[in-house]
This record gives C-alpha cells, sequence and structure tokens, in this order.
C-alpha cells in the first residue's frame, strides 16, 4: 500500500495541489468557462430534441465529411459541445465538468479551448484524409462514414487529459489514456475511435513544440546569463570607450 501511495503521490501529487488550492479559494469561480461549456451543451441537446431546433443545431454545428471544406471548418467550433444523439447527453456533460474543469484550472481557460478545438480539428481533418484513402489503407475509412454527423466533446476529452497529465508530470496516465485510446480501434475500428487516435497525435505534436520551446528557451536563457555575468567581470573603468 505504501509503494502504491508513494507512486500516486509522485504521479498525481502535483496536479491535486493545484487543483486542491484553486478549489478551495474559488470554488465553481475557478472554472467559469466549464461551466459555461456544460450549460451550452446542455442548451444545445434540449434544442436539437426540439422539434423545432433538430435543423437549426444540425445547420450550426453537425460536421460531416461530405460537407465543403470551409462549411465543417465554420461549424467545427460548435461542434464540439453538440452531443451526439446516439449516445446519452450525461456522458458529454460529465467528460466537460471533468476534464475541461481540471484543465481550466492548471492551465488557464484559453489554452483549454484551444487545445480542444487542436484536437477537435484534427478529427475531423482526418475523416476526410480517411475516407480520400479508402478502406484498403491502413488509416483509411469507407466513404459511408462521409455521411455520419461528427460531433460531441470525446476528442477534446483525449486531447485535454494527455495534454494536462504531461504537463504536470502524470505521464503514466498519460500513456494510459493513449493505450486505451489504440485498444478501442483495435477492439472496435470505427470512425470515433480514430479521430481520438489523430487528436492524441495532433496533441503529442503540440507537446514536443513546447518542450523543444521550453528547452530551447532555457539554453538561450543560459548562454545569455553566462555572457552577461562574463562581461561584468572583465576589467576597466566601467566608463565607455573614448571614440577617435
Amino acid at each position: 500500500m505504501s509503494t502504491f501511495a508513494g507512486w500516486a503521490r509522485e504521479e498525481w501529487g502535483l496536479l491535486c495541489v493545484t487543483l486542491r488550492e484553486a478549489v478551495l479559494k474559488r470554488r465553481l469561480r475557478a472554472i467559469p468557462m466549464t461551466l459555461t461549456a456544460v450549460g451550452l451543451t446542455a442548451l444545445l441537446q434540449w434544442v436539437q430534441n426540439q422539434q423545432w431546433g433538430y435543423q437549426l443545431v444540425q445547420n450550426m454545428g453537425a460536421v460531416r465529411a461530405e460537407d465543403p471544406l470551409w462549411l465543417a471548418l465554420l461549424r467545427t467550433p460548435l461542434s464540439l459541445f453538440v452531443p451526439a444523439l446516439d449516445l446519452p447527453v450525461w456522458g458529454a456533460l460529465a467528460q466537460i465538468l471533468l476534464v475541461f474543469g481540471i484543465a481550466e484550472v492548471c492551465i488557464g481557460w484559453w489554452r483549454t479551448l484551444t487545445i480542444a478545438y487542436v484536437a477537435t480539428l484534427a478529427g475531423t481533418l482526418y475523416a476526410r484524409v480517411g475516407i480520400s484513402l479508402g478502406t484498403h489503407a491502413p488509416f483509411g475509412l469507407p466513404w459511408t462514414d462521409a455521411e455520419v454527423v461528427d460531433t460531441g466533446p470525446s476528442a477534446a476529452v483525449v486531447g485535454l487529459a494527455v495534454y494536462v497529465a504531461w504537463r504536470y508530470g502524470a505521464y503514466a496516465t498519460a500513456g494510459a489514456v493513449t493505450v486505451a485510446m489504440v485498444a478501442e480501434v483495435l477492439v472496435k475500428e470505427n470512425l470515433a475511435g480514430k479521430e481520438h487516435l489523430a487528436a492524441l497525435m495532433a496533441v503529442g505534436t503540440l507537446c514536443l513544440m513546447v518542450a523543444v520551446h521550453h528547452r530551447f528557451g532555457r539554453e538561450l536563457h543560459h548562454t545569455y546569463t553566462h555572457r552577461m555575468r562574463r562581461g561584468q567581470r572583465r576589467p576597466g573603468s566601467g566608463l565607455p570607450p573614448i571614440k577617435s
């Protein structure tokens, strides 16, 4: 038990401390964007279940691979908050409340929305590529998937979970989420599962870019500081040089 407790502290300790401090100090005020997203998702679910509202929601937030690209890109941001009709809405609401809430506390609301959009957009664009490749290709999709309505927060949730876990040193958790998504595709090969993998690849690339930026930034800062210190140790009067 002590071994597991030590591993859990090392894996989730920093994340738990960050969440506990934010919740104790600000409570629900710590996650205003998440609460707005939950409310928007619930509202869209109610509207699309009304006789007058179904087509309205479809026109605003339903994405299909057969749609023109400009229209799909226009609808993608809202599609993230449109629950899939074949899944229980409480699942989408719980995912947003939990994962978006943790992400908003840990990395801020605008980074949360940015990563969520990147992950969702990666899935949307992959669907078009996969259909163009066809079923004979390793990452291809059948042409019938072009008619599938692609909505919901699942790709964004997967991307955010991996990014936050990576940023806070919970590497085993990030790996577990990745393995679970791969297993999903192996067990049930469908559009949603492969879009989750596309989202993981996009967020993984983003993590790599951030890591490289931080490493080179630290190296440049260290080099600059070292040179400044060497310059300060040089002998001289401290006056500017004489110009002839």
